[in-house]
């Protein structure tokens, strides 16, 4: 696999060459982050790359964004829940800093991070972390892959949320 893909992430989902695709929900890419020194790192990203901002969306497709990113999040929050007694709760931002396109991050966070960061914003864990390779995503998270793909799919059913009769 080539790294191709890194430099243009909604153009290789679009065209199903985007190794970190989860499921194409319906205004972007569930997808699985590079690095996973926190298990589940996930990111929503926009189906068009010319979307930089949120407010870029007409409002439907807007709400349609908000509702994969909050979908994306449960997901997250039940398979790491499961896989991980550790789960703590999931953080979600939308933060827009450093690649031009709209996209949200889903953190999972866990009781077994440093003290120090633990009630802190990812973004202050070393840069190391970052770029190690063995939090490189890789065949190893196949499982969690797994879990918080099956985990969409019930959230994203026509069937759910199940009648309350």
């Amino acid at each position: 696999m080539t790294d191709d893909w890194r430099q243009d992430r909604i153009g290789t989902a679009l065209r199903g060459g985007n190794p970190t695709v989860l499921r194409r929900l319906e205004a972007g890419f569930a997808v699985l982050g590079d690095v996973q020194f926190l298990p589940g790192y996930s990111v929503l990203l926009v189906d068009d790359p010319a979307v930089r901002r949120l407010s870029d969306l007409p409002r439907p497709r807007r709400l349609a964004f908000l509702a994969g990113m909050d979908a994306l999040g449960e997901a997250v929050e039940r398979a790491c829940e499961r896989l991980d007694p550790a789960f703590r709760r999931v953080n979600l931002e939308i933060l827009g800093n450093t690649d031009p396109y709209l996209h949200a991050h889903v953190w999972p966070r866990y009781d077994w991070e440093p003290p120090e960061l633990v009630g802190r914003p990812v973004w202050l864990y070393p840069r190391e972390r970052w770029s190690d390779e063995g939090h490189a995503l890789g065949p190893r998270h196949t499982a969690l892959r797994e879990a918080i793909g099956g985990e969409l799919d019930r959230l994203t059913s026509p069937a759910w949320p199940p009648s309350r009769s």
